[in-house]
């Protein structure tokens, strides 16, 4: 779908683009260096020059070739030069994605500001078909309807899931909490 350049969704996805270019600019120098070296990690060149490589050092060290080993069996050199390569690829991805998790943090705030601002939009327009309904003579009674015009209160929501959060369950209590609950009724069920 083509957007013109002054259609709202087009500005929308324009600032959504340039976010990303922006935060991508942003980046101190060893960030950029590890993102770099970090999509190199990824291809298939990365890993038949680091395949040909071992398999060099491994034939040049079992003594089948005119060149004299260097590091004989049990090639304790290359496990300490594999031990600190692994070690350094690590940081280097980690540093890569803990970027890239900033970002995400950021977008993911983002998508929740724009989905509380189309929540407090949906309700509002709710409100106003109602009046319209009522203005025209329509009744209308429907409880799931009153309770999605009622505004939101995240702060709530937000109290409930930080509670959540914060209680480990263990296996026990989440296979007791139904047992529970059907105990209650069973008992209500016999006290009628």
């Amino acid at each position: 779908m083509f957007l013109m350049p002054g259609h709202p969704h087009h500005r929308t996805h324009h600032i959504v683009r340039s976010f990303e270019s922006v935060e991508l600019k942003k980046r101190p120098f060893y960030v950029r260096i590890a993102d770099a070296l970090t999509s190199s990690f990824g291809t298939m060149f990365f890993l038949i020059v680091n395949l040909l490589v071992f398999i060099f050092w491994l034939v040049v060290n079992t003594g089948k070739t005119p060149f004299k080993p260097f590091d004989p069996f049990p090639f304790l050199l290359l496990s300490v030069a594999v031990s600190t390569y692994a070690i350094l690829l690590s940081i280097i991805v980690l540093i890569s994605q803990n970027r890239e998790n900033q970002i995400a943090s950021i977008r993911q705030e983002l998508q929740l500001q724009v989905n509380l601002i189309a929540e407090k939009e949906i309700t509002k327009i709710l409100q106003i078909l109602k009046h319209i309904a009522s203005k025209q003579g329509i009744k209308i009674e429907d409880d799931e309807l009153e309770e999605m015009i009622k505004q939101i209160d995240t702060s709530y929501i937000e109290r409930k899931l930080e509670e959540q959060m914060s209680k480990p369950e263990t296996v026990a209590q989440i296979i007791e909490e139904p047992i529970v609950k059907i105990e209650k009724k069973v008992e209500e069920t016999l006290k009628n």
